[in-house]
């Protein structure tokens, strides 16, 4: 318990960075996420292939690759990014592989004739999307959406090999300097699994509300 009041400063502000590297990588990989399923359904063959490989890469190789690729990697030929942005940059790439294909399974499972019968009333392609396809497909997608957030959420620990003081990093910070390494890890897991468990509520809340709306 001392260690908790002793370093809960540093611990407060290791947890507001990790809460922002979750959410912000998840806001801006889920609209990745969703060009990337776009462009899975097209029928155009060149933009249909480029989502097909981007999935393929980013999903085939370990985060942990990607992060030092974009921090260690990309100064090699010129392109400097900080710690945080380097971080943000390689979870929504990797959490956009991910969700692109949350988001296509729950497009496809929209049944085809709701698409004919607005296609044959003129509607727009976009409105059809908007106004049609998109709240079914939320409500379709929206569980593996939610387990991807979580373990993106947990994901933000890796941002500690590139410098990034989150959880993890204050974590071995603490340790290494009282020693402590077994209570200083014990409360970071505790901190990952409040904020899961958060998110866990919120979600299971989302989809009843959800549920309601089509019952």
């Amino acid at each position: 318990m001392d260690l908790i009041v002793q370093d809960f400063p540093q611990l407060l502000n290791a947890m507001r960075v990790t809460l922002m590297l979750g959410v912000v990588s998840f806001v801006l990989g889920s609209a990745l996420g969703m060009l990337m399923a776009m462009a899975r359904i097209s029928r155009f063959r060149v933009l249909k292939g480029l989502a097909i490989a981007y999935v393929s890469v980013f999903r085939g190789t370990p985060l942990l690759i990607q992060i030092m690729l974009v921090y260690y990697g990309l100064p090699q030929i010129g392109v400097m990014i900080e710690p945080i942005p380097s971080a943000i940059l390689a979870l929504t790439v990797y959490a956009a592989a991910y969700l692109s294909e949350n988001f296509r399974a729950g497009i496809i499972a929209v049944d085809r004739g709701q698409w004919e019968a607005a296609q044959s009333m003129g509607m727009p392609y976009g409105r059809l999307l908007w106004r049609i396809v998109a709240p079914q497909a939320v409500r379709v997608a929206l569980p593996p959406i939610g387990s991807r957030f979580i373990a993106l959420m947990k994901d933000t620990s890796l941002a500690s090999v590139v410098t990034v003081v989150e959880l993890t990093r204050a974590a071995e910070s603490i340790g290494s300097s009282t020693f402590r390494y077994m209570e200083a890890f014990l409360v970071a897991g505790v901190a990952y699994w409040l904020i899961n468990t958060l998110l866990s509520v919120g979600q299971g809340a989302l989809e009843r509300r959800l549920g309601r709306a089509y019952a």
